[in-house]
């Protein structure tokens, strides 16, 4: 006769013997493991680690994106040969600009406009204005700050670069420049501006035209140069004579 445990002893199982004698055998129900049994405390733990292993890899990774976006279109320009930072204009600077455009009319062009100030000045005072500017941060600021003076339509703004644009079309040309690109500047103009424009020069004058006109003091000087006096004192400059060899 075979005595069977009480079920909670264990679990039974039956396998083959010798003959037709079945052999039964108890399992015990520790050998078992259920979700109850799992180290729940430790696995909660290491889930915990992992998530933070992979948010701040995430963080740190967003950052780095966010700061690269934000730094490269500052940063660029400076990698030029010639560099145009970008220095906001105080109000003397603004005020010394308007009042060389008073009694004068037509379209005007700030190049490297930065945030737009001396662009949204000329357009409140009836120009037709437009800014090159090489970053493009700025010039979307520049909208907005045009958008919200209410001259959005007199106020255009464009990422460009300076050497590339003809000027031709402009009569008024304002420019914040530094001295290793005014003569650079000074012969590009001379080329394509026409005999009624005039060139007005922020903190640093051009190194070889004679201005008509000079406001303000210190780094609120300003300088206006008329176009038909630099095209004639070009005329008037002697050429010097190729010479000729004789034999």
């Amino acid at each position: 006769m075979v005595v069977t445990p009480p079920a909670a002893a264990g679990v039974l199982a039956m396998g083959e013997g010798r003959g037709d004698i079945p052999i039964i055998s108890e399992v015990s129900q520790e050998g078992r493991l259920t979700e109850h049994d799992l180290p729940t405390n430790v696995d909660a733990s290491h889930l915990k680690k992992r998530s933070w292993g992979l948010l701040v890899p995430g963080i740190v990774g967003g950052t780095l994106v966010a700061v690269y976006a934000v730094a490269t279109p500052f940063l660029t320009p400076a990698l030029r040969k010639i560099c145009l930072p970008f220095v906001p204009a105080t109000s003397n600077q603004i005020e010394n600009v308007l009042k060389m455009l008073r009694c004068r009319s037509g379209s005007l062009v700030d190049l490297g406009s930065g945030d737009g100030r001396i662009v949204i000045a000329a357009a409140k005072e009836g120009f037709r204005a437009v800014g090159y500017e090489l970053n493009p941060w700025l010039v979307w600021y520049s909208r907005y700050r045009a958008w919200r003076e209410g001259v959005h339509d007199a106020a255009k703004f464009y990422v460009s670069d300076l050497w590339k644009v003809s000027f031709s079309q402009y009569t008024n040309v304002v420019i914040f420049g530094v001295p290793q690109m005014m003569p650079q500047l000074e012969k590009k103009l001379q080329l394509e501006l026409e005999d009624d424009a005039r060139v007005i020069a922020c903190r640093f004058p051009f190194p070889h035209w004679i201005p008509d006109h000079i406001t303000g003091e210190g780094i609120d000087t300003v300088w206006a140069y008329d176009s038909k006096t630099f095209k004639e004192s070009e005329k008037s400059c002697p050429k010097p004579v190729p010479k000729v060899h004789l034999y």
